[in-house]
């Protein structure tokens, strides 16, 4: 294990799926909930830059219409988000951006996987064509020659 902690592979992959991990999670908490103040509720716990934005708008009234649901997973979401960030400057740290930056970008496949195993989602053939392009082009800027 302590040699994956050194591994910038670890860390981008890690990052990918904490990334995949927070547009699941968003996407769940933000049902019945106006994009402004999810975003708000989401990024309290990273920044609170929202807020300037949500009051701006005149929707800090919508923040008393937040479920208990939509606020657990905003958080989760918002946890997730912060998880990724970190792991990704891990790997940017540990190696090159051109290689740590394809398989972050993985997310993008775990998110197109999971929304269809968690969400119900469903792709076309030409959409899980476009996935494994995807998965397959990160593997390959990743691999080492």
């Amino acid at each position: 294990m302590g040699d994956q902690l050194l591994s910038w592979r670890f860390w981008a992959l890690l990052s990918a799926g904490f990334a995949a991990a927070t547009a699941i999670l968003a996407k769940v908490g933000i049902d019945g909930v106006p994009p402004d103040v999810a975003t708000f509720i989401r990024t309290v716990v990273i920044l609170m830059l929202t807020g300037a934005i949500v009051a701006a708008a005149g929707q800090m009234p919508d923040l008393a219409r937040v479920s208990g649901r939509n606020l657990v997973f905003l958080v989760l979401s918002g946890l997730a988000t912060g998880a990724s960030w970190l792991c990704y400057f891990r790997a940017l740290a540990l190696g090159d951006a051109g290689r740590v930056a394809p398989l972050d970008k993985l997310s993008v496949v775990l998110v197109a996987v999971f929304g269809v195993v968690f969400l119900g989602e469903r792709l076309a053939p030409h959409h899980w064509l476009g996935v494994g392009l995807i998965a397959t082009g990160a593997g390959l800027l990743a691999w080492r020659a």
